[in-house]
Parts: C-alpha cells; sequence; structure tokens
C-alpha cells in the first residue's frame, strides 16, 4: 500500500501542474459560488432550486467529467512519452501498482473537489432558501428539503379478465382471421383499461389500494403527499378541476375527504391525512369527479404516494456519491486509452466514447428502427444493407451498456425531492465501478503490462 499511496501523492503533484487543471477550478469556483450569487431568481422554491441544485450540479458533474477524462489521459500517456514513466517503472514496484495508484490519484481528487463543490452548493441553497417568502419556504421545505420514496399501485394484470371476456364474446375462434382476433382482444384490453382509470362526471373511481402493511408502523403520524397526474376532455389549457378525495375504506368510519381544485395534464401534490391505513396496512384512496367532462388518470403514473425515506443531507450526499460513480468510470476510461495511446490519440478515442454515450437517443432509434440507413422514402420503409448486420448488433450492446449508467439520475432526484435509496447507491457502485470501470481497468492494467515503455518515445 506504501507503493500506491506514493503513486497516489504523485498524480495530485502531476494534476496541479497541468494548466487545465487550474483553469477548471477556477471554472468549477464560478459555477458553485459566483453564478449562484450573481443570477437572481423569481422567488419562488422551483427558480431557486433550478439554478442552483439543478444547473450547478450539472455544472459541476459537466467540468470534472471532463477534467476527469483530460488528466486521466495525460498523467499517464504524458508520463510515458516524457520517459517519466520509465524511470517509475525500473523502481521495485509492479506496473499494477502503478496503474492502480493513477486511478486511485485521480479519485481521491475527484473526492476531494467534488464535496468542496458539494458542500458550497448545499450551504448556498440553504442560506439562499432563507431569503424566500414565507409561502414558497413551505414549499421547499416540503417538496425539496426531503428525501422521498414513493409507493405506487401494482400494475394491474388483465390477463384473466380479457381471457373470460374473450371467451364469451368469440364462441368459435377458428372461424376468426389472427389478426381479427387480436383486434377484438385489445378492444377488450381497452374497455377494461378505461374502466379503471377514467372518472365519468358525478362518478366515484375505483379505489387505489397501496400495500404498506411492511411501512405501517414507520409512517404512523407521519406526514404523507399524494402525487396525482390526470387527463381532461376539455378545450380550455387553463381549466381548473375540482376533484375530491377519499381515504380509507367505505365502511370506516375514520374515512376522510378533502377537495383538491388542480389543472390537467400535469402532477400535482396535496397532503394526505395521518394513519388513514386499514387493519391490514393497505390504504384505500378514491376520487369524485363533480365536473362535466371525464377525468382520466393514466395506469403508472396516475397516482403516487410520497413518504419520508431520511433526510436531504443524507440524500444530498448520496447524489454526490452517484456523480462520483460517473467520474471514476471516466477516469477508468481515459487510462485504459492512455496505457496503449499517445496523448491526443487517447483523448480523442475518450471524448468519442463519452460523444457516443450522449448520443443513446440516436443509437436506440438505430436499434429499433433495425438500420442505419434511415427511412428510404421511395420504398415508403426503412432500408437495409449490409452495415446493419454489423452496426445493428452492436449498436444494441452499446446501448445495454449506456442504460447501466443512464438509469441513475441524482440531479432530477435531488431537484425533486425523491430519494436516492442505500441500494440505488449500491447498485450503482457495481454497475458503474465495479463492472464497467472494472472492465476498462482491467483491460488498462493488462495494456500498460504488456506496453514496450522503451519503444514510447521514438513512436510520438
Amino acid at each position: 500500500m506504501k507503493k500506491i499511496a506514493a503513486i497516489i501523492g504523485l498524480t495530485w503533484k502531476s494534476a496541479f501542474r497541468y494548466r487545465l487543471f487550474w483553469i477548471m477550478a477556477v471554472l468549477l469556483a464560478a459555477a458553485v459560488v459566483g453564478l449562484p450569487l450573481m443570477l437572481k431568481t423569481d422567488d419562488t422554491a422551483k427558480g431557486l432550486v433550478q439554478i442552483l441544485l439543478t444547473y450547478t450540479l450539472s455544472a459541476v458533474a459537466a467540468l470534472l467529467g471532463f477534467a476527469t477524462l483530460w488528466l486521466s489521459c495525460g498523467t499517464l500517456a504524458r508520463d510515458i512519452e516524457e520517459c517519466q514513466m520509465q524511470m517509475v517503472a525500473v523502481k521495485p514496484i509492479a506496473r499494477w501498482q502503478i496503474w492502480l495508484g493513477k486511478w486511485l490519484g485521480l479519485l481521491s481528487l475527484n473526492a476531494a473537489l467534488l464535496a468542496l463543490a458539494g458542500a458550497a452548493i448545499f450551504l448556498l441553497l440553504q442560506w439562499r432558501a432563507g431569503h424566500l417568502p414565507p409561502g414558497e419556504q413551505k414549499i421547499i421545505r416540503d417538496e425539496i428539503f426531503v428525501s422521498r420514496a414513493s409507493v405506487r399501485e401494482p400494475p394491474r394484470d388483465f390477463t384473466p379478465e380479457v381471457d373470460r371476456l374473450m371467451s364469451q364474446r368469440v364462441k368459435d375462434p377458428s372461424q376468426l382471421s389472427r389478426s381479427d382476433l387480436a383486434e377484438i382482444r385489445q378492444q377488450i384490453t381497452a374497455q377494461l383499461t378505461s374502466f379503471f382509470t377514467e372518472v365519468p362526471p358525478g362518478f366515484l373511481s375505483q379505489p387505489w389500494v397501496l400495500d404498506l402493511h411492511v411501512l405501517q408502523d414507520k409512517l404512523r403520524d407521519q406526514p404523507l403527499r399524494l402525487r396525482v397526474k390526470f387527463l381532461a376532455t376539455s378545450p380550455n389549457p387553463d381549466a381548473q378541476f375540482t376533484t375530491v378525495w377519499y381515504f380509507g375504506p367505505r365502511d370506516s368510519p375514520r374515512r376522510a375527504n378533502l377537495v383538491e381544485v388542480m389543472p390537467a395534464d400535469s402532477f400535482q401534490e396535496f397532503d394526505v391525512p395521518a394513519n388513514m391505513f386499514d387493519d391490514k396496512g393497505r390504504l384505500w384512496i378514491e376520487v369524485a369527479n363533480p365536473n362535466e367532462v371525464s377525468l382520466v388518470f393514466p395506469m403508472g403514473e396516475g397516482l403516487e404516494l410520497l413518504y419520508p425515506e431520511s433526510s436531504f443531507g443524507v440524500n444530498f450526499i448520496r447524489g454526490l456519491a452517484i456523480i462520483f460513480c460517473w467520474l471514476a468510470l471516466l477516469a477508468s476510461i481515459g487510462m485504459a486509452a492512455a496505457s496503449f495511446l499517445s496523448f491526443p490519440v487517447a483523448a480523442f478515442v475518450s471524448l468519442a466514447l463519452l460523444f457516443v454515450a450522449f448520443s443513446s437517443g440516436t443509437v436506440a432509434d438505430v436499434v429499433q428502427q433495425g438500420t442505419i440507413t434511415g427511412y428510404d422514402a421511395a420504398k415508403a420503409g426503412y432500408g437495409h444493407s449490409v452495415v446493419d448486420l454489423v452496426i445493428v448488433p452492436v449498436f444494441r450492446g452499446l446501448l445495454g451498456i449506456i442504460k447501466l449508467v443512464q438509469s441513475f439520475s441524482p440531479i432530477d432526484n435531488l431537484g425533486s425531492g425523491r430519494s436516492i435509496t442505500w441500494g440505488q447507491l449500491g447498485l450503482a457502485v457495481a454497475q458503474i465501478i465495479l463492472l464497467l470501470g472494472g472492465v476498462f481497468c482491467l483491460a488498462g492494467i493488462i495494456l500498460f503490462t504488456r506496453r514496450e515503455l522503451a519503444t514510447a518515445q521514438g513512436n510520438n
């Protein structure tokens, strides 16, 4: 460990010699402290969070990500090109220890910078939030400065009911074609979906039943909030709709109700009366529609119960930890490229991989269409070529790898007060650092171990 620690120290010193490092440090300070102090918000909780949390954290991640790629390529490739690595390699230290020490040096440097930037953002956010109007302070306490997990109703399985209705409607399936049977089945499924999601004027919805028996004791006397979204068949986009919400079973003497007026096609939140669970720890929710138009609550996003999971400070630290996982992966990519390429080529290859990751939408389109040639108007369809036999499988593999990283969105979660659980953080460490980063680390160590350092100077 002393040998690796010595390489870590040398990596820090090497980073400080780069002018890019100091330029990035100045830009980081400007993004974290200067910009939030200079910009004025609209004195709303959402405006403050947008500038001080979303924009600032995104800028920190982008600046540190670019600096990490550049330094990870330079700290190894330039040491080889300038013959400094040849002097280190002849000492009693293994090549893998040199590589690992440099990687850990970059990680520790990123951890220090990310911790300083995170502390500045957290303190500025708390300070600026204290100067908001009282009503906006309540919003930021209830919706942002929290760490909320959520519970949804399990997806409904319509298959048994669809099969039963199909058998009633179609007495002899052999008399119909496969497409006719599929269309009938689709119609029945749509009718069932409408029955459970649509609330006609003057009617009460089908109940949502949220099973909270595991969390019942933890959520007793705790503030709960309901996040809902519905669609309405109204030509007026600015219309407000009255909704009457009922909590608890219909035969319960403790059944409570409240009236909320809200717009359609947008997420809205409001408080839920505490301790409304039944004997089995279930929360029953219904809504009445006194309007003149139907209200539709889409499956999957129509209703969600939010409850406190931990504090905002703990959630903020877990969000920074996921960003650190991204930086660790970038350091692995940069050093793996620098293990066998010159500095300019390694930087180009690393940035190209990063560009591909940001182009995940294009990659997904190619995989979905099954071709890279695009739409052919003459054939009224997508064209295909021999290149697709190679490109499409490669893009499919790339898309799977990209999703392993992009499935985590700490900045979005922090901006909406959503909990980043320890399980999600552990999964991020496993997928991003151990799996993807481990592959690049292993490849980089093998390539660096087999590289002829004595010939590197003559080849550049």
